[in-house]
């Protein structure tokens, strides 16, 4: 596993699982642990749907055991558990899009620790990303630190892209140089 010593961020990053995935799946968890070190939690019901499939699990279980994630839980009668319900319930308004378990927890997270959300599901998050005035990143954003940082190649990018997108990864382009050239 390639390794280095720049610290992307110092907030915590709450993961949810589409976007912890897109690492997973790929064999490139070792661009969340240059980027992020150990800064990195899963809420428990990110946690409990990547346990059902043993390769994520296992995965997951790697990282927390090596230190790099920590698992969080809601308590259901703090005034966070109060938000995660409504969130999941869709009681904050029938006009917000219902988010899944996994985005409403990391949102809850996120905004009780003045933390970062990691997702790709920008439809559904971007009304409560606004809302609570949190940190967002997303995928896309975290392969292209490592690459600035020169931690991967373009290439290296490219190849683990498509793998992801092979992974039915949601990404905005084809490819990582696609991605780049629309920065410009």
């Amino acid at each position: 596993m390639k390794t280095g010593k720049k610290k992307y961020m110092t907030k915590v990053v709450f993961f949810d699982t589409d976007c912890l995935c897109s690492f997973l799946w790929t064999n490139s968890e070792n661009i969340l642990v240059y980027c992020f070190k150990s800064n990195m939690v899963i809420p428990r019901q990110v946690y409990n749907e990547l346990s059902q499939i043993n390769y994520l699990k296992s995965k997951i279980d790697t990282m927390i055991s090596s230190n790099y994630l920590d698992i969080e839980d809601i308590d259901i009668g703090s005034e966070e558990g109060q938000l995660y319900l409504k969130l999941t319930k869709n009681h904050i308004s029938p006009n917000r899009p219902l988010i899944g378990k996994g985005e409403a927890a990391g949102i809850v997270l996120a905004k009780r620790d003045s933390g970062i959300l990691a997702s790709n599901n920008l439809k559904d998050i971007s009304y409560y990303v606004k809302e609570y005035g949190l940190s967002h990143i997303t995928t896309s954003e975290i392969l292209k630190q490592a690459f600035d940082d020169s931690f991967i190649s373009e290439t290296e990018a490219n190849n683990i892209w498509e793998k992801m997108i092979k992974k039915k990864r949601m990404l905005p382009f084809s490819t990582f140089t696609d991605y780049l050239k629309s920065l410009i």
